[in-house]
């Protein structure tokens, strides 16, 4: 066949003057790809010729193509600000400069300066952590699900941990806290109703196999009407008349009261360890607004024990994790609270983001758009159900089409009973601009 004559020589494809400036390497390897489809095309008569100019382009196209990056900045525009599926906490720039002077060159990670020797990672976190928390020791280790799996593993395996039917928790990614105790190694004891589970419970449970007395934050999901739940202060006596381990997994823990009331839907961290529980967890992602981690606080004695399992090699965080969340951890001791987006998006007045919301329609015409007051939630696992006051742009038009054209220029909104919002509660200030000649061009 003449078209599979007509196939270049890859030694000689390789030096057009196209890919002058690329790698020869890559250039080779989807030339020969590109080159080796045509062939097949051509033997199976799906194709009867080409050229090579366009065999050039498309080498071109998919050597960018595949060097593009998958991840890429997106605006929030749904009003969630702790969006799981658009990565949750921001980083303030200033906290990432501070700790890429770290993360940008050799240091102390497992260096004792002073002594000349090995040194652990945890320390430098450690120190600041104890500070803010008021407690004897914490652990930090790759997400709070393995903070979970930890605990568990080191001193309920094989043994019995007591959990409420009420707080056997999924969450995304099918997070099942009855998995994870299996895999752990811990035997799952069931106590309690669905909707109620009392302190008699618990105790009724206790047999000479048991280790642990669990709490499980309820994510993503509360349970309204006749219910009933144990304080943890109750959990918390009862383990010790029996010599108990009690643990406690917040899921979603922070540090300042909350506005708008939320903090009487889940307790702030200081109060839960007004009861002196032996272990906390929480991640470091969602309320408390810093990086991905699982932050496990409490008892010198069990955190000197979790720190012996073989498991923490296996959980443990980078120095990139350690420098951002230590800066994270200074900007909390300094009461410097504007240094963490997550805490700045949720107490900014409704009426710095009505004032801001006024200036975009005006900017893109009040034909076009109208100011709603609204609601939404905090997403991320955390405050499940309870809403909180939001102010959006209505943007005039078709929504699912809105929807899908916005998002294709990165910018991420949501509808509502049928209306395209651009809500402002996740919006950064910087992106207004944006959000505006987008709009302008969208709503012609």
């Amino acid at each position: 066949m003449q078209a599979l004559r007509n196939l270049p020589k890859i030694d000689k494809f390789i030096t057009h003057d196209a890919f002058r400036d690329l790698s020869p390497a890559l250039v080779t390897q989807i030339a020969q790809e590109q080159i080796e489809t045509l062939r097949r095309k051509i033997l199976a008569k799906e194709l009867e010729t080409f050229t090579e100019e366009a065999l050039v382009e498309s080498v071109f196209d998919a050597y960018h193509t595949l060097l593009s990056p998958s991840l890429k900045p997106l605006i929030n525009a749904t009003g969630v600000i702790l969006h799981t599926n658009m990565g949750r906490s921001l980083i303030d720039p200033r906290i990432l400069d501070n700790a890429a002077k770290v993360i940008c060159s050799y240091s102390n990670l497992e260096y004792d300066q002073e002594a000349g020797c090995r040194g652990e990672r945890y320390a430098h976190v450690s120190t600041h952590l104890t500070a803010l928390l008021g407690v004897e020791d914490v652990l930090v280790v790759n997400n709070n699900a393995s903070a979970v799996f930890l605990v568990l593993n080191t001193f309920a395996k094989g043994r019995e941990a007591v959990v409420s039917r009420g707080e056997l928790v999924e969450i995304g990614g099918s997070f099942r806290i009855p998995e994870v105790m299996s895999q752990s190694g811990a035997l799952l004891h069931e106590v309690g109703a669905t909707n109620k589970t009392k302190a008699s419970d618990y105790a009724h449970a206790i047999n000479s196999n048991t280790a642990m007395l669990m709490k499980v934050h309820r994510s993503n999901f509360t349970i309204e009407g006749f219910s009933e739940e144990t304080p943890y202060r109750e959990i918390k006596a009862l383990a010790a008349r029996h010599g108990l381990i009690d643990y406690y997994d917040l899921g979603s823990g922070y540090i300042p009261e909350l506005p708008y009331n939320l903090s009487t839907v889940e307790l702030p961290i200081a109060k839960v360890l007004e009861d002196d529980p032996a272990l906390i967890s929480f991640s470091g992602d969602k309320l408390f607004g810093s990086v991905q981690a699982g932050i496990i606080a409490g008892k010198k004695e069990l955190i000197d024990q979790l720190k012996q399992n073989q498991l923490l090699r296996m959980l443990r965080v980078d120095k990139i994790t350690l420098s951002i969340l230590e800066e994270s951890i200074k900007a909390y001791l300094e009461q410097r609270y504007e240094l963490i987006p997550t805490l700045r998006l949720l107490f900014t007045d409704i009426s710095v983001l009505r004032e801001r919301a006024e200036t975009m329609r005006q900017a893109i015409g009040s034909a076009q758009c109208d100011v709603i007051e609204t609601m939404t939630f905090m997403g991320g696992g955390t405050l499940p159900n309870r809403e909180f006051p939001t102010i959006a742009l209505h943007l005039h038009g078709k929504a699912t089409r809105l929807e899908r054209t916005f998002r294709k220029h990165d910018i991420i909104g949501r509808i509502e009973k049928d209306a395209f919002l651009i809500d402002l509660r996740a919006l950064e200030p910087q992106h207004d601009a944006r959000i505006i000649e987008t709009s302008r061009e969208v709503c012609i």
